[in-house]
C-alpha cells in the first residue's frame, strides 16, 4: 500500500483547492521543490504531482515548478494535468518522471492512451475524476456521460499501469475516501486503483490496512498531510506494519 504525498501547482505554488474549484484554493507552500524534499525526508517512497493550470489549459502551464521537483528529489514522481499528447508524454518521460498521468486524453482519445501504454510499458497512468460517479474532463469543468467502470473497461489489457480515481465531491474537503465507490471500481478492473480524494485522518490511513483495501495499490493525500490530521511517520509505519 503507497501512501503518495501530493503536489498540486497552482500558478508555481504548492495549492489545495475544495471540490476541485480554481477559485477555492489554500496555498501551503510557494517552494514546490522544498515541499518535494520534505516529503521525501519523511519517507515517503513516490510523489503525485498535479498541474491544475494546465489542466484547464490543455498543456503544461507548471513546467518551471516540476522540473524543479524531478532535479531536488531522487525519488519517483507522477505528474497529471495537461499531458494530452504522445509529444508531451515523451517529453515529460525524457526529463525523468516516472509516470505521467493521462486524465481527459482518455475519454476524448483512448487509442492515444493505448498507443501510449504500448510505447511505454509501466509509466502510463489513467486519471479518472468523477461526480456522483460520471467521469469529469477539462480540469474537472466538464461532466462527461460516462461511468468510472465504464472508462476503466476500456484499457483493460492495455498496459495502463495504474487508474488514479478521484472523488471530486470529497476533494479538499476532508471528508474520507468513497471507499464504496473505490473498492468497487478496483474490483472491476485488473488495472492497479489508487484512491484520490477526501482522505481525511489517520482513521483512513487505519482504514486502507483493512482486508477490503487489499485490492487498492495506494492512496493520495493533500490538505490532511499539509495541516497535520495525518501524522506522516506514524502512517507510514502503519501501512508498512499492515504488509
Amino acid at each position: 500500500m503507497i501512501l503518495f504525498p501530493a503536489i498540486d501547482l497552482k500558478d508555481g505554488q504548492c495549492v489545495r483547492l475544495k471540490l476541485g474549484d480554481m477559485d477555492q484554493a489554500t496555498v501551503f507552500n510557494d517552494n514546490p521543490a522544498a515541499q518535494a524534499r520534505s516529503f521525501e525526508d519523511q519517507g515517503f517512497q513516490y510523489l503525485h504531482v498535479v498541474d491544475l493550470n494546465g489542466a484547464f489549459a490543455g498543456e503544461s502551464v507548471n513546467g518551471v515548478a516540476v522540473d524543479a521537483i524531478l532535479k531536488a528529489v531522487k525519488f519517483p514522481v507522477q505528474l497529471g494535468g495537461g499531458i494530452r499528447t504522445l509529444a508531451h508524454i515523451e517529453s515529460w518521460l525524457d526529463k525523468g518522471l516516472a509516470r505521467v498521468i493521462l486524465g481527459t486524453v482518455a475519454v476524448r482519445d483512448p487509442e492515444l492512451v493505448k498507443a501510449a501504454a504500448k510505447k511505454w510499458p509501466g509509466q502510463v497512468a489513467v486519471g479518472i475524476d468523477a461526480r456522483a460517479g460520471m467521469v469529469a474532463v477539462e480540469g474537472w469543468a466538464e461532466t462527461s456521460e460516462l461511468s468510472i467502470i465504464e472508462l476503466a473497461k476500456r484499457f483493460e489489457g492495455a498496459g495502463v499501469a495504474a487508474i488514479i480515481y478521484t472523488d471530486i465531491d470529497r476533494d479538499g474537503v476532508l471528508a474520507g475516501i468513497n471507499w464504496e465507490s473505490t473498492i468497487a471500481l478496483a474490483e472491476a478492473t485488473s488495472i492497479p486503483v489508487i484512491a484520490s480524494g477526501g482522505l481525511a485522518s489517520m482513521a483512513d490511513i487505519e482504514r486502507l490496512t483493512q482486508p477490503d483495501c487489499a485490492v487498492l495499490e495506494g492512496a493520495i493525500s493533500g490538505r490532511a498531510l499539509y495541516d497535520g490530521r495525518i501524522d506522516s511517520r506514524e502512517a507510514l509505519a502503519l501501512l508498512r506494519a499492515a504488509v
